[in-house]
């Protein structure tokens, strides 16, 4: 069994939505495929087929995968005994959950670039539709490409990305080239203010940035609502606040929360709403098993639950 790293291109999106086309330049292209062992795992046969005569070298093998059940770390893991691979490009099924892939990856196979592709004129039919299937798609892609876009209001294509991802590069093609996105992406709330105000809508937005540029927030002070839990790990002058965020559907529902300490014992009880001003640091904490933010509170008040409790991206 080859025991070094294998890198995995991975080429996700729906029926018609380019996967198979740039796969098939890509593996013409001999700055890509240079000559190494390399596996195709089609995962979804559209109406376009590939044509390995014009691979080039003839140092491609193809592993059809009908259906998602069949995806298993056995079928891989013996398909790697057997052969000898050194890259592997991965055309996924839009409608196949990417913890399939993920839970069958050998050991030493790891996922090196994630590109999502997607027909601009239906994109946002699916998301509307099928918001889970879009959101696992756009959840870890590096790179976001949009085909048939004439006509279709960019500004949305934007949006339904970075209610997702904020880090994922997002890239139209207009025909010979690609165009990239250039539309500012501000948060929706001034993160050089001397306080910062998170308001109840833009909580999500909040807490997906701190997991995303966390040693950016060390030293700053925020203010926000948010529900309380009590944990008696943390004692009678510590709580947990935050809120429930969904990601891209009622079955992700999950608190959000981060520690918060006060000066002396508070009273606040669990399903409580609370006001809070406090200064926000980056410290390890035994509830995160590592580094994670920490609140140390400079004022609070009780407060009435919010209009719509749940915090959401869209």
């Amino acid at each position: 069994m080859n025991k070094e790293q294998t890198p995995i291109y991975l080429f996700t999106g729906f029926l018609e939505s380019g996967k198979t086309k740039m796969i098939q330049e890509t593996l013409e292209d001999q700055n890509f495929n240079d000559g190494c062992k390399i596996l195709l795992i089609v995962c979804e046969e559209g109406i376009e087929e590939y044509d390995p005569t014009r691979f080039y070298g003839q140092n491609v093998r193809q592993l059809v995968i009908e259906n998602e059940s069949d995806l298993t770390p056995e079928l891989l893991a013996e398909y790697e005994k057997k052969h000898v691979i050194d890259r592997v490009v991965i055309e996924y099924n839009g409608m196949w959950q990417l913890d399939t892939l993920y839970a069958a990856l050998p050991r030493n196979w790891f996922i090196f670039q994630q590109l999502f592709f997607a027909d601009a004129s239906s994109i946002l039919a699916y998301n509307a539709n099928m918001r889970s299937l879009v959101f696992d798609k756009l959840k870890d892609a590096d790179t976001v490409m949009f085909n048939r876009v004439d006509g279709v209001d960019r500004n949305e294509l934007h949006k339904l990305v970075r209610a997702v991802s904020r880090r994922a590069q997002i890239a139209y093609d207009v025909g010979d080239e690609l165009e990239y996105d250039t539309i500012e992406d501000p948060l929706p709330f001034d993160v050089n203010a001397p306080v910062v105000t998170i308001e109840d809508r833009d909580y999500a937005f909040f807490y997906r940035d701190l997991g995303e540029s966390l040693p950016e927030w060390d030293g700053r002070t925020v203010k926000f609502k948010g529900m309380i839990a009590r944990n008696p790990q943390l004692g009678k002058n510590a709580i947990i606040i935050g809120r429930h965020v969904m990601t891209c559907c009622a079955d992700d529902i999950a608190f959000s929360g981060m520690v918060c300490n006060f000066k002396r014992d508070v009273p606040f009880k669990t399903g409580e709403w609370l006001i809070v001003t406090a200064e926000l640091r980056v410290q390890k904490h035994k509830m995160y098993g590592g580094d994670g933010p920490v609140l140390y509170a400079l004022d609070s008040a009780l407060t009435s639950e919010p209009r719509d409790p749940l915090a959401v991206f869209y």
